[in-house]
Formats: C-alpha cells, structure tokens, sequence
C-alpha cells in the first residue's frame, strides 16, 4: 500500500487542541489536505464509519472516555478498519509501551513531543507503507 500524501484522509484523535493544531500544520506542510480530528476515544469507531475513507489514524494512547487500546481493539474488530494503519502517537515513550502497542495491533509508534523535522517525513514512509516504531 503506498498513498500520496494529498491523496491521503488522516483522521487524528488527540485530545491536546495545541498537539491537534501542530500535527495538522505538519500534516499540511506534506501536502495532506484532508485531515479529521475526534478529541477523545468516545464513538471514534461510528466517527471514522462516517467518513468515505480513511488511509491512516493518528491515535493518541491517554484519550478522555476510552484509551487509544480500547479505540483500537474495536477498530480492528470492524471488517472495515481492520487492515487500516493506525499509529500510536503518545507521550509514554517507555520500551514496555511501545511493544505493548506492538503486540496490541497498532502499525507503528511515534513518541511525543513529536519532532517537527522528523515528523513529515514519518508520515510520509508510514504512507508508503513502512513501519515507523520511534520512542523519539
């Protein structure tokens, strides 16, 4: 799977308005014109139903409601976003949460704070189909 980066429907769910406005402007700096957001882990699997289609979901792991685990899980229990690539975005950048988001089905983890001049280009080889497993 390889999308262009403006061809590309990102839906981020992150419940910091301020991280949500700097990875929307890093995201439009790569040419991804179409960005959602969803501020906490409530109804995220009937939000992401609602949208014609989604290529990648930026997933913060602390989320008001329901953790990004708890979001994931029913995600992947849904046909639809079940090959999805969903990436754990966190500012738990421990080894023991990274394999944790491993074992539990997300394609990759990107720590926080994100670094805005890596963070592009992270994107970018997730959406050509790369696994980005980063503590930061």
């Amino acid at each position: 799977m390889s999308v262009q980066p403006k061809e590309a429907t990102i839906l981020v769910v992150e419940d910091n308005f301020q991280n949500f406005v700097l990875i929307t402007r890093l995201l439009a700096y790569l040419g991804v014109k179409k960005c959602e957001w969803k501020a906490s882990g409530w109804q995220v699997l009937e939000f992401a139903e609602s949208l014609p289609h989604i290529d990648l979901i930026l997933m913060d792991l602390f989320l008001p409601e329901e953790d990004g685990y708890q979001v994931l899980s029913k995600l992947r229990a849904h046909s639809r976003f079940e090959d999805t690539l969903i990436i754990a975005v966190t500012a738990d950048v421990s080894t023991e949460n990274l394999e944790r988001a491993r074992k539990s089905g997300f394609n990759g983890f990107i720590g926080k704070p994100l670094d805005p001049d890596r963070f592009p280009n992270q994107i970018r080889r997730v959406l050509r189909g790369e696994e980005i497993w980063d503590l930061g």
